[in-house]
């Protein structure tokens, strides 16, 4: 297994992104529950997140988070994944 840093992009509407906030926490928590998302929040430049995920390859991280809500109700309109090696500190579960 390995780290992957996922970024997502949004689209930029605030009212349907909060319609659909609590859908989307409650499925990423539970990919942190069973250890497969480590950590997750939004950026600040932008509306956006990073999201670190324990997957065997870039396809499967962003695979494991195809069930996100975000993603059904195409509020992520760009997705990108890159293994992370951490060089100095520990990340939680890893």
């Amino acid at each position: 297994m390995a780290t992957f840093a996922v970024q997502y992009t949004y689209i930029d509407d605030a009212d349907r992104m909060a319609a659909h906030r609590p859908e989307h926490r409650e499925h990423l928590a539970e990919l942190h529950r069973e250890g497969t998302l480590l950590l997750s929040g939004p950026l600040g430049d932008g509306p956006g997140a990073l999201l670190i995920v324990v997957a065997d390859s870039a396809e499967e991280a962003l695979a494991t988070l195809d069930g996100d809500p975000f993603k059904r109700e195409r509020i992520i309109v760009d997705r990108s994944a890159r293994e992370w090696t951490v060089v100095i500190g520990q990340l939680p579960g890893a």
